[in-house]
C-alpha cells in the first residue's frame, strides 16, 4: 500500500533568525515509517527540519517541510499520488506568529518589522494567531485513503484524552486517532471511528495494530 507518515516539529519563524517550534523528536513517526517499509509498503516519509531523530531512513522518499502552511502544501500535492493511508504523526504548530510589538520606556506600543528584532528593543509583545488545521483538510484532499491522526496531551486524564481523540475523528472525519503523552500515561490508546480504545503497551504492538488495521478487509 501506498501510505505517507508525517514526523517532527513545524516551525513559524518570528523573524529571520528566530522560530516557535514544539518539543517533537520525529523518532516515532521515522520508526514507524521504516516499520511500514519492512512490512512491504510503499512509504513516504515528511519529516519536520527541526526533527532530531536520525536513526535508519528506510522510507522510498523523505522530504523535509519546515513550516505548517509548507507541510499543508506538500501533502496537498499528494492528492492524486493513489496513497492508500495517512499516518499524521507530526507536532504541528498550533501558532503562528501575527505582529510584534515594542513597549517604549512610557508605555506606547510600537509595531515592529524587521529582519532581525534587536535583542536590545526591550520588552517585546508578540501576538499568536491559529495556524491552519491540516489534519482537519485531509479527507478532502484523501477521500478514500485511511487517515490516522494523533491526540498527544500532557494534562487531564486517560479518558480525557481519549475524549479529545473521538473528537477529532468526528471533527476531521478521519478513521481513527492514537490517544498518548503524559495525559494518557504509558503506552497508547487507539481509538476506531466506533469509539473504542483499544490500549497497545509500547511503539512495537502500535506499529503493528497500525498495520493491520490498514491492510484488514472492511
Amino acid at each position: 500500500m501506498n501510505c505517507v507518515v508525517t514526523a517532527g516539529p513545524t516551525y513559524e519563524p518570528l523573524d529571520e533568525v528566530r522560530r516557535l517550534t514544539n518539543f517533537s523528536t520525529g523518532r516515532l513517526g521515522g520508526e514507524l515509517a521504516a516499520y511500514l517499509r519492512t512490512r512491504g509498503h510503499i512509504v513516504k516519509l515528511l519529516i519536520g527540519e527541526q526533527a532530531t531523530y536520525r536513526g535508519e531512513e528506510r522510507a522510498e522518499n523523505t522530504e523535509v517541510f519546515s513550516t505548517t502552511q509548507d507541510l499543508r502544501q506538500r501533502l496537498k500535492a499528494l492528492s492524486s499520488a493513489g496513497i492508500g493511508a495517512i499516518f499524521h504523526a507530526a507536532a504541528v504548530s498550533d501558532y503562528t506568529f501575527g505582529r510584534v510589538w515594542l513597549r517604549s520606556p512610557g508605555g506606547e506600543m510600537v509595531e515592529v518589522r524587521s529582519g532581525k528584532i534587536s535583542t536590545h528593543a526591550g520588552v517585546l509583545l508578540a501576538e499568536l494567531t491559529p495556524t491552519a488545521k491540516i489534519i482537519a483538510e485531509l479527507r478532502g484532499w484523501f477521500p478514500t485513503a485511511k487517515l490516522v491522526g494523533w491526540k498527544f496531551e500532557v494534562e487531564g486524564t486517560r479518558d480525557d484524552v481519549i475524549a479529545l481523540a473521538k473528537k477529532q475523528i468526528n471533527d476531521c472525519r478521519t478513521d481513527a486517532s492514537i490517544a498518548n503523552g503524559r495525559a494518557y500515561g504509558e503506552g497508547f490508546g487507539m481509538v476506531s471511528a466506533a469509539g473504542n480504545c483499544t490500549h497497545l503497551a509500547d511503539k512495537a504492538t502500535l506499529f503493528r495494530a497500525l498495520e493491520e488495521y490498514i491492510t484488514k478487509k472492511t
